[in-house]
């Protein structure tokens, strides 16, 4: 039987996702020291290593604190303002360290708030630290879950060798030089959330990095 070309690149994609997307893991890992945010939600920390369940809990906690916010916010909208969610992937968006399997689960506490966004005229985007050669089954990953992608930002070549945290800022700063409002920032690193341009930023578990 002859194979498809399109079956062949998912059949490998699905082989070597999980390995490339372990890459970007240690950039993405937080200082567990690290002050939270002005205007920030986080999770409380834990230490031992966390199951499945108590992530689950802990990340609903947190969007528990988010929807009513972005309720309001996006009910009060200014005029003519467009407005944005940035999102981290890895154990954000997706169970990058529970979903081991290709696509890789959404993180439904997380899932539940975005597709709440979309529908509500909200633009999504994905600022991660994976390399750009898994742009494709990534951006497939996530729209597969039911997030509507607007953008995607992923590291080129020469992104690798510079600071994360940097990296992630001048991405969301791309994103109001379209014309956006960020009304929030999302992630479970430190390093997703620091520097500022988001309204307001939700931290999600990392339990001092053991979560990519």
């Amino acid at each position: 039987m002859t194979r498809r070309p399109w079956a062949r690149r998912i059949s490998v994609t699905a082989v070597s996702v999980a390995a490339l997307a372990a890459l970007a893991a240690p950039a993405e890992a937080s200082d567990s020291a690290a002050p939270a945010a002005a205007g920030s939600t986080t999770a409380t920390a834990t230490t031992g290593k966390v199951d499945y369940a108590t992530w689950q809990k802990d990340c609903q906690a947190v969007m528990d604190q988010a929807l009513p916010y972005l309720k309001d916010r996006i009910d009060h909208a200014k005029p003519g303002e467009q407005q944005a969610i940035v999102f981290d992937i890895d154990n954000t968006t997706l169970e990058t360290d529970f979903g081991f399997a290709y696509p890789q689960p959404a993180n439904k506490p997380v899932l539940n708030v975005a597709q709440y966004a979309q529908q509500h005229g909200v633009k999504l985007f994905f600022v991660t630290a994976r390399p750009g050669i898994i742009y494709w089954p990534t951006e497939y990953n996530l729209e597969h879950d039911g997030y509507d992608v607007s953008g995607l930002y992923v590291r080129g070549f020469f992104d690798l060798f510079k600071d994360v945290a940097a990296y992630k800022t001048a991405q969301r700063v791309d994103i109001e030089n379209q014309g956006y409002t960020i009304i929030a920032n999302i992630g479970n690193s430190a390093t997703d959330l620091s520097g500022g341009h988001a309204d307001k930023t939700f931290k999600l578990p990392d339990y001092n990095g053991q979560l990519s």
